[in-house]
């Protein structure tokens, strides 16, 4: 209840703090690992950047490959919806995309802006989730996101990858600012499964594969095409 109105035309509850919204937080340097195929946790990230560390989290113990929860930026609540690579690799699947979508929309229908930390590799494949409706799911969170008027702020740290990468908070969705850290890779999907569909029966499939990733496993050519607003330094997140 500290977190949020009394109504929808109540404003949110400002609570003093001494933290400085200039915080350089060098933890958040080392927090992704150089290792491409190693997980990091996105906790690690919201605690960070938030008041105090303080984070309540929303249904913590369902589809935990996603993180909802509330936070406080200088005093003034945020929602924040975050992939967590430690489960499933942060992948998006139904349940993932209906508790994100309903927490996007809770957080618009009380005007509590709205902070999405991305890291996944796309949506989950498989027969069960397809006759499931996956798509009709993931929907769900794409109109929740585009609907919203509330600001969004769109942190990418590692993997932004195919129609999932679109679907948190991207620009093509109205997001007001995006930002990508160094280590960002936005593409339509990783290295390997590229090279494999592009290059199919080629030899010299990694000299294929270091190309692939040197040309798009940054976020240069997003940045490039307006799709990032800037490349921050993670240390400067907050």
């Amino acid at each position: 209840m500290g977190f949020s109105p009394q109504s929808s035309r109540h404003p949110s509850p400002i609570r003093a703090t001494d933290e400085r919204c200039d915080l350089d937080v060098q933890i958040l340097d080392t927090i992704i690992p150089v290792e491409t195929t190693a997980a990091s946790d996105m906790l690690d990230v919201i605690i960070n950047i938030v008041d105090e560390r303080e984070f309540f989290e929303i249904m913590p113990k369902y589809a935990k490959n996603i993180i909802t929860g509330f936070g406080r930026i200088n005093g003034r609540p945020v929602g924040i919806v975050g992939n967590q690579p430690k489960v499933a690799a942060g992948v998006l699947d139904i349940n993932a995309s209906t508790k994100a979508a309903r927490f996007v929309r809770f957080c618009d229908a009380f005007n509590i802006p709205i902070i999405t930390l991305v890291d996944l590799p796309g949506f989950l494949p498989g027969v069960q989730q397809e006759h499931s409706g996956i798509i009709r799911h993931g929907a769900k969170l794409l109109y929740a996101y585009a609907e919203a008027t509330v600001p969004k702020l769109t942190v990418i740290t590692r993997k932004g990858y195919g129609g999932a990468y679109d679907v948190m908070a991207s620009k093509h969705l109205r997001g007001d600012v995006n930002n990508a850290w160094p280590t960002a890779e936005i593409a339509v999907m990783g290295a390997k499964g590229a090279v494999s569909i592009l290059y199919r029966g080629k030899t010299d499939v990694g000299r294929y594969e270091a190309e692939y990733i040197e040309k798009f496993g940054n976020s240069f050519p997003a940045a490039q095409r307006g799709f990032i607003d800037d490349i921050i330094e993670p240390r400067t997140t907050r």
